[in-house]
């Protein structure tokens, strides 16, 4: 379960009732929305909320680092409030569904050195990709 809205209150940050609301609808368990989900949920809540709003807001959680931006090919991007916990991301082809996944293993330790070329890594971002069940 995330926790975006704990943390953003522990970081003192600004809740209007329009920033409220895009974080009440972000936070949750393996929520992976795009910015029109967010905006129709929250316009869902209050119906005066903007789209600009919402993008906004969205920018700058991803600013914060309290959300995490998951680009998939060829679709729109999708917000994820787990920022703090390491994980990967299971992508659907066909219809673009994101899931939280968490491998064994360390992916930043799996890459040989010779494989480094000088870079100093500090993160790994995967991606599996694959057909979720209604899809296949």
């Amino acid at each position: 379960m995330s926790d975006l809205l704990q943390r953003l209150r522990g970081r003192g940050w600004r809740m209007t009732s329009q920033r409220r609301v895009v974080a009440e609808v972000l936070d949750g368990d393996h929520v992976h929305l795009t910015a029109e989900e967010v905006h129709l949920r929250a316009a869902a809540r209050l119906p005066e909320i903007s789209r600009a709003t919402v993008y906004n807001t969205l920018g700058e959680l991803v600013a914060l680092g309290e959300v995490l931006e998951v680009s998939g090919v060829g679709r729109a991007k999708r917000y994820d409030p787990n920022a703090r916990r390491p994980h990967q991301h299971l992508v659907c082809a066909g219809c673009g569904t994101v899931r939280d996944v968490h491998p064994a293993g360390n992916a930043l330790g799996d890459l040989p050195e010779a494989e480094r070329f000088g870079f100093a890594v500090c993160s790994v971002e995967i991606t599996y990709r694959g057909l979720c069940p209604a899809c296949t």
